[in-house]
């Protein structure tokens, strides 16, 4: 275990030998078999070490080595952070990610060996505090991938929802928004914020949900749709439900919810000729 005075060899080794330890320690990473030079120029990677060495630099001069959290290291935390998050909305693995820091081992440990090798005490310390606060970092580093990568899918996500409820206009003054598989509260959200979105760009006065791609209605569901309609009639535009197979129309009777004041049909077609009467659209003639 390290001593407590351990790290003024590291400290030494840093500032002495930045040159030649970030030149080393760029080395490594072009050698390492994580490298993803389709992802990151070599360019942008020299750039972003020499800028980590120079605030883990500051911070170990200033801070102590064992205490990464605190306000010293503040800077090199920020900058593992944006790194990280860089990299994971790059495509970087989390492998490659941890060995920007874990690869500053190697001559970091070198330097330390040649500083101390007549001491086994001295240079077992100091390995130790440096395996340490390397170790810390690489692990943060890796937490803020996860964080990125966790965005990343969070968007993902969001973008798939919008593209499964599309909001399309039939005719004049008639939406349909078809919707396919589950319900949920986070996709009704989405639901209701486009369709509410082309009510207010079109001044739709009929919108059409049809139900035919959701595979079961359950309280839940049948809740949320009923939010949807509110919403809609609020925004001044009529909701008509198409697509009411037999088991569906049994579970929404079963359930006992009230849809007496919403128009049903069984298909998207026998919706849309009620929302063509009730607009007093005139379809165009055959041959005219």
């Amino acid at each position: 275990m390290a001593t407590a005075a351990a790290g003024k060899t590291i400290r030494s080794v840093i500032s002495a030998q930045e040159k030649e330890l970030l030149a080393d320690w760029i080395q490594n990473q072009l050698s390492a078999t994580t490298l993803r030079g389709d992802l990151m120029k070599e360019s942008e990677l020299r750039e972003q070490s020499r800028e980590f060495l120079s605030l883990l630099q500051a911070a170990v001069r200033s801070g102590a080595l064992d205490r990464i959290d605190g306000a010293e290291w503040a800077s090199v935390r920020e900058f593992l952070q944006r790194i990280s998050r860089s990299r994971a909305h790059q495509g970087f693995t989390p492998t490659a990610t941890s060995i920007f820091i874990f690869s500053l081992k190697q001559p970091l440990f070198a330097r330390l060996r040649s500083a101390l090798g007549s001491d086994a005490q001295a240079l077992a310390d100091e390995v130790g505090a440096a395996t340490d606060f390397i170790d810390r970092l690489g692990l943060y580093a890796v937490e803020m991938y996860q964080k990125g990568r966790e965005e990343v899918i969070a968007r993902q996500q969001q973008e798939l929802m919008e593209l499964s409820t599309p909001v399309v206009q039939l005719w004049d003054n008639v939406l349909a928004l078809p919707l396919i598989g589950t319900l949920d509260s986070e996709r009704t959200q989405v639901v209701m914020e486009n369709l509410l979105q082309r009510i207010v760009e079109t001044g739709a006065m009929i919108a059409i949900i049809d139900i035919t791609g959701v595979p079961t209605v359950d309280t839940l569901v049948a809740q949320h749709l009923m939010k949807t309609i509110a919403a809609a009639r609020l925004m001044g535009a009529d909701c008509i439900i198409s697509g009411i197979r037999p088991q569906i129309a049994q579970t929404i009777v079963h359930l006992g919810v009230n849809l007496q004041d919403v128009v049903t049909k069984a298909t998207l077609a026998d919706a849309f000729l009620v929302a063509l009467k009730r607009t007093k659209a005139k379809l165009p003639q055959s041959g005219a």
